[in-house]
């Protein structure tokens, strides 16, 4: 009988024989150093923790900081830090994750606290410090739900016991850190020792957990200054919570009981009311400094299109005459389109725009003169014009939707009195529990995912494999210039992943097991398993979700 196994390693290549029953963690202990300690590994593209056993052959590809899937390894296992050093300096008190901030880090709130001092923040930082030294274990242990449902009674907590109830399985995976347990929607490092950078420091009502950037992860940076970002979270989040549904479990609640067309109208007419409001603010701009152009920003699948049309519609009602163009009009042709790192198109970089003919666009438009705007054929890679030109008037707000909008160099010829800049994203308040923050990258991908199936023909394959250059551009080309905004608009609906579920799993369950992406379709599916599915029916036509599942009255 053969006593070993083969174990073929792509980073860095090579091949093992190794008994069986090893774990990933002595695989990479027998491997050079990266650059970068391991957190996980992927197992024939299925991530896997540290603590992994191999009993036949496979292909390992093992992930550090610098990888999406190995940040996200990391910010959760930071987390569960987090909880223990709170618990140990306020029992009894509860820990939120409230949502990420541009830095890398995350906003946390400590129930029945308001504000931080230096020194107690200090301390906080000093008390985490002490358990990565300690290097304590974290162990996962598949139990009986009843069992891991009595010990979360034990502890209090029950926003995770309401998801338990709402989403029934018959066995859970229970997280320990020596005294606390908690329960984590992926892959953690094997002990507390893996998280070396870190800090915390007062910020807003609560405290800022600095961690590094995927991009930068040799540092931690200090929380800057977001007031329109945290403004647009408190506002929803405190919104989202006076509505009884601060978490999925909430959510799936209210579905059961058969209230999901209420959590559809009251969503959608809180999305009306906040376009009525922006609506409002330009109007004053218009009187007040003669603004004459919206600029509407986001990433990708944020809503941007949907949004410019609401918002159309709302400023017609205070009698202005909005006209709509959009930056992807002004791709430049597809050979001309610079690349990235890897050779790809890069369609989000600025230089994939036409400046030039953009900016004489407007000084033409704003000038009172008459322009043929083109239109971008993204089968053909081509720009073509149509024969139904362009004027403005002195009622006329020109809108410009696209990724750009809040980059200076866009619109160097037009003053800044005269433009007034929208920064669009899914800025996802609902949490599956306290600690677990649905991401907005995770609500966008199920968007675009469903969008790029159901309307354009391309499979999950496909939206998969171009995320990561996606986010990549986004971080580049995007976020930079976020704070850049007049106003931030919030596009996320609380009750929407339940109804992109049905969609998105049709789709994510296409993706074989034998490519890399495998894995983040598994991901995803394992993730939409915790929401209860709600039927469309009852989502209006003008909603932003129907950009992504069809059935909207406008058209794009």
């Amino acid at each position: 009988m053969n006593d070993t196994i083969r174990v073929i390693c792509e980073n860095p290549s090579g091949e093992l024989q190794v008994p069986p029953g090893v774990s990933l963690a002595e695989i990479a202990a027998q491997l050079p150093a990266g650059r970068h300690p391991y957190l996980a590994a992927y197992v024939d593209n299925r991530l896997r923790e540290l603590g992994y056993k191999l009993y036949t052959p496979a292909t390992v590809r093992f992930v550090d900081i610098a990888s999406f899937a190995g940040i996200r390894v990391y910010q959760r296992t930071a987390w569960f830090i987090l909880q223990k050093a709170v618990r140990d300096l306020y029992p009894g008190r509860t820990l939120r994750i409230r949502h990420s901030m541009a830095q890398g880090g995350f906003y946390c709130e400590i129930d029945g606290i308001r504000g931080f001092s230096d020194a107690e923040a200090r301390a906080l930082e000093e008390r985490m410090r002490a358990i990565v030294e300690a290097d304590f274990p974290i162990r996962s242990t598949k139990l009986p739900t009843d069992q891991v449902r009595a010990r979360y009674a034990e502890l209090g907590y029950d926003d995770k016991i309401v998801l338990l109830d709402t989403r029934p399985r018959l066995y859970s995976y229970l997280y320990t850190l020596d005294d606390t347990a908690g329960y984590f929607y992926g892959s953690l490092a094997p002990s507390t020792g893996f998280v070396e950078r870190f800090g915390i420091e007062p910020c807003y009502d609560g405290l800022y957990l600095a961690l590094p950037l995927r991009t930068d992860p040799e540092r931690v940076i200090p929380a800057g200054p977001q007031e329109k970002m945290f403004g647009i979270f408190r506002e929803y989040g405190a919104w989202v919570d006076m509505m009884g549904v601060p978490t999925i479990g909430a959510v799936n609640a209210r579905t059961l009981a058969g209230d999901a067309g209420s959590m559809i109208k009251v969503a959608e007419a809180f999305h009306e009311r906040k376009f009525a409001e922006v609506a409002d603010a330009i109007l004053e701009a218009n009187r007040t400094r003669g603004t004459r152009m919206v600029l509407i920003s986001g990433p990708s699948s944020s809503g941007k299109t949907t949004s410019a049309k609401r918002l159309s519609i709302q400023l017609g009602v205070l009698g202005l005459r909005p006209v709509m163009i959009s930056l992807d009009d002004y791709f430049v042709e597809r050979e001309q389109t610079p690349r990235d790192e890897n050779g790809d198109y890069d369609y989000e970089a600025l230089e994939a725009i036409d400046l030039e003919l953009f900016n004489d666009h407007l000084g033409r438009l704003m000038r009172g003169e008459s322009v043929d705007i083109p239109r971008y054929d993204f089968i053909t890679g081509r720009r073509m014009h149509h024969d139904r030109p362009l004027t403005l008037d002195e009622r006329s707000i020109l809108i410009v939707e696209g990724i750009h909008g809040l980059n200076p160099r866009l619109t160097p010829s037009i003053p800044d009195a005269q433009k007034f800049r929208i920064y669009v994203s899914c800025f996802t308040s609902v949490a599956l529990d306290n600690l677990s923050r649905i991401a907005t990258t995770d609500n966008r991908l199920l968007r675009r995912l469903t969008r790029d199936y159901t309307q354009r023909g391309a499979d999950a394959v496909a939206t998969l494999t171009r995320w990561p250059s996606v986010r990549r551009g986004e971080e580049r080309h995007i976020f930079p210039y976020q704070e850049n905004a007049d106003v931030m608009l919030n596009s996320s609906l609380f009750y929407e992943i339940s109804v992109l579920r049905p969609f998105a799993e049709k789709i994510l369950r296409e993706v074989p097991d034998t490519i890399p992406e495998y894995d983040e379709a598994r991901r995803m599916l394992q993730f939409l398993d915790n929401f209860i599915p709600i039927a469309p029916d009852e989502i209006p036509p003008t909603s932003i979700l129907r950009e992504f599942i069809g059935g909207s009255s406008f058209r794009y």
